[in-house]
């Protein structure tokens, strides 16, 4: 019988560093091929006016200030309102109870919700929290739609974070007397403080971005919010209805702009105070 062909480790190692380092070259290449036709196409519009005036004629002139402000709002007061209810669970699932039925019940629905198609979300926002319980269109409405999309994330992101902190970590608490709550605010919070912040991140990129369910439940108002209670247009749902019904290209290539720029420097900016954050407890 013919012998079979030894494989090589080292052939086989460097073929595979090969596929990982092509695979990560293509990821870098793909966004970075994104971002430049976009800031392309938008940086020539952009100018001061712009940023801070109000859109005229449907958004054909003018600027986008009540959608950047509009944006901000719904992003704040979705992940101010998801983040403690995340965490919290993952907090239970961790440190308050032991494997069985009710957790993995939870973590199904938890990956299910995960799932969910966004125009799914918006249709439920719309049934519960627009028509069910009268909150109209409005920031409070799209705020707590995104707040349900973004808690999986949270979720998940949060519980992985707590479990990478050592078990002995936690023994040694309980043994200077330290009550379960005590040992979980001062041992594994600060431990999973940097995991939990970029659960948050990616929760909050996805609600900057998101069109489908904001249109459904904060409508399309083209003025500033006076409060929670009024209708708002994002600037991803600016970019959609601009793009989409050919109101004005060059407006929605620089609302575009924005709002990618935005994102990147929310992204550069958390990602600092993190690995701050992160140096400061190695030191000590």
């Amino acid at each position: 019988m013919p012998r079979r062909r030894r494989i090589d480790p080292k052939q086989s190692g460097a073929v595979a560093a090969g596929l990982v380092w092509l695979a990560a070259v293509t990821t870098l290449a793909v966004l970075a091929f994104i971002l430049v036709y976009v800031l392309a196409q938008g940086l020539p519009q952009l100018s001061l006016p712009f940023l801070f005036g109000e859109p005229t004629s449907m958004g054909r002139a003018g600027g986008i200030w009540p959608m950047i402000v509009s944006t901000a709002l719904l992003s704040f007061l979705a992940v101010l309102i998801a983040t403690p209810i995340g965490v919290a669970t993952a907090i239970y699932l961790t440190e308050y109870t032991r494997e069985g039925w009710l957790t993995r019940i939870i973590r199904f629905g938890t990956e299910a919700l995960a799932g969910v198609p966004s125009i799914i979300f918006g249709l439920f926002g719309f049934v519960f929290f627009v028509v069910y319980l009268g909150l109209g269109w409005s920031v409070l409405s799209g705020s707590l739609t995104l707040a349900i999309m973004i808690l999986p994330t949270i979720e998940r992101t949060a519980e992985e974070a707590i479990l990478t902190v050592p078990r002995p970590f936690r023994e040694v608490s309980f043994s200077l007397g330290a009550t379960r709550w005590q040992m979980v605010t001062t041992v594994v919070l600060p431990g999973a403080l940097p995991g939990i912040i970029t659960g948050v991140i990616l929760g909050l990129g996805r609600t900057v971005g998101e069109t489908a369910a904001v249109i459904l439940t904060a409508g399309a108002a083209l003025h500033i919010p006076r409060s929670i209670f009024s209708p708002a247009r994002s600037m991803a749902v600016h970019f959609y209805i601009l793009a989409r019904e050919g109101i004005s290209d060059p407006m929605a290539w620089a609302t575009g702009a924005v709002l990618v720029i935005s994102v990147l420097v929310i992204n550069v900016i958390i990602n600092s105070l993190v690995g701050k954050l992160v140096r400061r407890q190695a030191v000590r």
